[in-house]
């Protein structure tokens, strides 16, 4: 499993790997809650961004009542954790960031978005996600 070298993490509640349709693709403990949550986060945190002009959102953590959740994003991805609160975050989000540059080698985007395209062009986007020539 791909996220195996999270498992240990202290205080880790869950963590899941979130594919581009927005189901797991693998995960630790309630993964499957957190998916679809940190799914809707992201459709939100990408229309805002995209409203605001800010650039996409590669990052984002905040802290409840009894858990702190540490996300981010890579392409159509979404690695994110789930940690009781109290414990330090910074191991995991060191972990989370090795995982999303390197290990997964996660595609920049879906290999099924082919014909379909992948909405980068209506927003004066290439397919790499760079803005082209003469668009603001």
């Amino acid at each position: 499993m791909k996220l195996d070298a999270l498992r240990n993490q202290p205080g880790l509640y869950a963590c899941v790997l979130v594919g581009p349709d927005g189901l797991p693709l693998d995960m630790i403990g309630d993964g499957e809650a957190l998916a679809a949550e940190l799914a809707a986060l992201r459709t939100w945190t990408d229309r805002a961004s995209e409203r605001l002009g800010a650039g996409r959102v590669t990052r984002i953590a905040f802290t409840a009542e009894n858990v702190e959740i540490v996300a981010l994003a890579s392409g159509p991805f979404v690695l994110g954790a789930a940690l009781t609160r109290g414990f330090d975050t910074r191991p995991i989000q060191q972990q989370l960031a090795q995982l999303v540059l390197g290990v997964l080698q996660l595609p920049e985007e879906p290999e099924d978005a082919g014909s379909a395209g992948t909405g980068h062009q209506e927003a004066g986007m290439s397919e790499t996600g760079n803005r082209e020539a003469g668009t603001p």
